[in-house]
């Protein structure tokens, strides 16, 4: 493959709300988020390689704007992302991004993308990969407790990688569950909608719990949690912001993604410095181990980190070729003269250099 000329890195692709929505359709949802827990996977993988670092964060009263940066050594990614649960009630997402990937050699960047639907989607391919080393054998059952913008996802994504066939769903919100099972129906569940948080999680081997409030809440207490499940937590995502009972993190085996990040954002903030948590990764390559028996809960403790974003970022890039789902977009200057910047401007504008 030739190196691109100079003025072809001037023109970087950018996959619109529109066309993100194509390439899924067009891709299937099922196969994109398989195929977005491969990457996922595949990076958790040779994760010893990437840069990280918690995310840049802006805190507010009402919700918080971050930055998720990393690279491997050859590419760089970031994601803008806002959490914001305030803006349902206005009409608005709760969660909005964008995301770039860029030639580290270069620093050229080489891919810009709406990473609203791709969040959504990479958050659940992740849910499912590690609902599949870590959830019981079998398992077909799950409890949703939470059923606003990332339920779906959620759903068809443990179908799709792990084989769940019975949803039971709960929200506080009765609408949010009609709308659930709406988008659900025909699509090879057998959909319960439950009144409460414990009619939910009744014969369920996987509960999930994706909640909005940034509040500290107890959606699971610790007598509703029985031996040999696990527990899918991503709800918890900032600071002061928690699903679980306490007790139920001291008799779970926890799993994170980068103990850093999750010690500030996830449900493990309402535990000590030193609690033990085992990172994903380590179970991803066989340096320790996930489930163990039976009767073992598990507990992954999500609140995304910034190398399934990259992950997600890089499915993209490689799937949107030769689909013509993007659009070239002049977002960096290009003057003949790398060194005559206001050269090329004046020469556009007709204005003389003085």
């Amino acid at each position: 493959m030739t190196a691109p000329k100079p003025s072809e890195l001037a023109f970087v692709p950018f996959v619109s709300v529109e066309n993100m929505m194509r390439l899924v359709n067009r891709i299937g949802v099922a196969e994109m988020l398989s195929g977005l827990a491969g990457y996922i996977e595949d990076d958790f993988r040779r994760w010893e390689l990437f840069d990280k670092t918690p995310r840049v964060a802006a805190h507010s009263k009402e919700g918080v704007i971050e930055l998720m940066p990393t690279s491997d050594g050859e590419t760089y990614g970031f994601k803008y992302v806002n959490g914001h649960p305030k803006n349902t009630r206005e009409g608005l997402q709760t969660v909005t991004a964008f995301g770039l990937l860029a030639d580290v050699a270069t620093g050229y960047p080489v891919l810009l993308t709406e990473m609203t639907l791709l969040t959504a989607l990479r958050t659940a391919a992740t849910s499912a990969l590690v609902a599949k080393y870590l959830a019981p054998s079998g398992a077909d059952t799950m409890a949703l407790i939470g059923n606003g913008a990332q339920s779906e996802f959620q759903a068809l994504a443990m179908q799709a990688i792990c084989g769940v066939t019975k949803l039971r769903l709960y929200d506080i919100d009765p609408r949010a569950t009609a709308k659930a099972m709406r988008n659900l129906a025909g699509r090879g569940f057998e959909l319960t909608a439950c009144k409460t948080a414990e009619e939910a999680i009744l014969g369920a081997q996987i509960i999930t719990t994706c909640t909005a409030d940034k509040q500290y809440a107890t959606i699971l207490s610790d007598n509703m949690v029985g031996a040999g499940v696990h527990i899918n937590a991503i709800g918890g995502d900032c600071p002061g912001k928690t699903e679980l009972h306490p007790g139920i993190l001291t008799r779970a085996d926890v799993f994170v993604e980068y103990p850093p990040q999750t010690r500030i954002e996830g449900e493990i903030q309402q535990m000590p410095e030193d609690f033990p948590v085992t990172e994903f990764w380590q179970v991803v390559t066989g340096a320790a181990q996930g489930r163990r028996d039976a009767r073992q809960i598990t507990l992954f403790d999500g609140v995304g980190f910034a190398t399934e974003d990259f992950s997600a970022l890089r499915y993209v890039r490689d799937r949107m070729q030769g689909t013509g789902l993007y659009q070239e977009l002049d977002l960096l200057a290009d003057p003949d003269d790398p060194r005559d910047l206001f050269g090329m401007l004046t020469r556009a504008t007709g204005v003389a250099a003085a």
